[in-house]
């Protein structure tokens, strides 16, 4: 019988923002995909959508039978999972868009790299939940942190998806920044990434990706090629004015303008039609969800609980913050979904998991082995 302090713990509030968030997108996803010259062929798509929300459902709901502390003991399985798809990806992924990043399962393809974040965040968790001191860790003990982050980076930029690689390598700092380092190995750290920033510049980056970093310095450059999706997008934010145009009557999504506005900038497509108004109601909601999922953090008493909310809390923030960054042109254009409201099937059911995990912490934050 399960216990009874699982009610008492149960968080509806944060369930009740993901819902709200959910919806919200769902509605944003009905009006970019419904209207327009692309509407007929991409109508499906919300019915899709709303499958794969149902799916995270279930999977959220089954998911409270079980500790949370079980994904420690079968963090390295996952985490091996998760590397050999991003393995087979690189063999007999999907090319969408230039890049082989979707790995095709019959019926449905899913995209790894989304999957390979909660494993990372995972297995961070358990070995910085083991080692914690109050001195912070060394560079030595860095050193498998980094080979387990330096993996799935490695491969998931072999795509390409530089994007994805990014977001991976902010969750762990953020991770290891909470668990402390120690200062002297903290300088030597900053040295070494204000030395490589130059290094990947030359010698890392493809010419796609530099083309991308000075298209945001200055989208004008090339406002038909490299610039138009930046350029559209703050022509669609800034023509919301306050209140925006009202639903489904957004000229940059009715007319085409718009690319990727079921996906990567779908917040366009909100800030056009709800204005400023709206949008910040919209990006309010995501930071009470942020601070719901910080809030858990320290109220659990497991060091493993903790490490992993945080975490999942690091994931859902930098995506935010990056997707948001990009359609305004504060950065570059890196392909990151706005969690809960782009379309994906991938990234839909990660962020549910990662709602799962958070409310499964909430829920048995009372318990102390």
């Amino acid at each position: 019988m399960p216990d009874p302090r699982f009610v008492k713990y149960f968080d509806w509030w944060l369930l009740g923002l993901t819902f709200l968030i959910a919806g919200l997108g769902l509605l944003i996803l009905y009006s970019a995909v419904t209207v327009g010259a692309h509407a007929s062929p991409q109508k499906i798509l919300v019915l899709k959508q709303l499958l794969w929300y149902c799916a995270g459902a279930m999977i959220m709901l089954v998911s409270f039978f079980f500790d949370y502390k079980a994904l420690g003991r079968w963090a390295f399985v996952i985490y091996l999972i998760c590397i050999v798809l991003l393995v087979c990806v690189l063999f007999f992924g999907k090319y969408v868009g230039g890049s082989r990043r979707w790995l095709g399962l019959g019926p449905v393809s899913i995209q790894p790299s989304e999957m390979v974040k909660l494993a990372v965040i995972i297995m961070l968790a358990r070995y910085y939940s083991k080692l914690v001191t109050t001195k912070g860790f060394t560079l030595r003990e860095l050193i498998k942190p980094f080979i387990i982050v330096g993996i799935p980076f490695f491969l998931i930029v072999k795509q390409p998806d530089l994007g994805t690689g990014m977001v991976v390598l902010l969750i762990a700092g953020t991770m290891t920044l909470f668990v402390k380092i120690e200062r002297r190995s903290l300088i030597y750290m900053l040295i070494v990434c204000m030395l490589a920033v130059p290094t990947m510049w030359f010698v890392g980056l493809k010419a796609y990706q530099k083309q991308r970093v000075l298209t945001f310095l200055n989208p004008d450059r090339d406002p038909l090629g490299t610039g138009y999706h930046i350029i559209q997008s703050k022509i669609a934010i800034g023509s919301g004015a306050a209140v925006g145009r009202g639903f489904r009557q957004g000229n940059q999504n009715t007319l085409s303008f718009l690319p990727e506005q079921h996906t990567d900038f779908i917040f366009s497509v909100l800030a056009e039609e709800s204005g400023f108004v709206g949008s910040v109601c919209v990006l309010l909601t995501f930071l009470m969800l942020i601070i719901s999922g910080l809030n858990i953090a320290h109220g659990c008493r497991d060091p493993f609980g903790t490490v992993l909310s945080v975490g999942v809390t690091a994931m859902i923030f930098w995506q935010v913050f990056i997707n948001i960054g990009m359609v305004m042109g504060l950065m570059p254009v890196v392909g990151v979904p706005l969690p809960f409201i782009s379309y994906g099937g991938s990234s839909v059911i990660t962020m549910m998991i990662c709602i799962s995990i958070l409310m499964n912490v909430s829920m048995r934050r009372f318990i102390i082995e």
